[in-house]
């Protein structure tokens, strides 16, 4: 699996502001902004990424780590880091 596929499957399950993934095949990073995660637990939000991915994630997904932050979130993120 690429970055790019496992970018499409999360994105095809879950509608994201903005999506960045990187990896080497099975190891990957991923930055989810998306809507949904507004009033949920960092666990929640995990959990929706992983429902989005489906069976890749014990077939094709050795290891995700992953960054889950709401529209608002990632405009402070943005706004500390600059």
């Amino acid at each position: 699996m690429t970055p790019d596929e496992l970018k499409r499957a999360i994105a095809g399950g879950l509608e994201c502001e903005h999506l960045d993934v990187v990896g080497d095949g099975r190891h990957f990073q991923a930055v989810v902004v998306s809507r949904a995660f507004e009033g949920l637990a960092k666990v929640r939000r995990h959990q929706l990424v992983y429902g989005a991915l489906g069976d890749r994630m014990r077939e094709d997904v050795h290891a995700l780590s992953m960054q889950t932050l709401t529209p608002a979130e990632w405009s402070r993120a943005r706004d500390e880091a600059s």
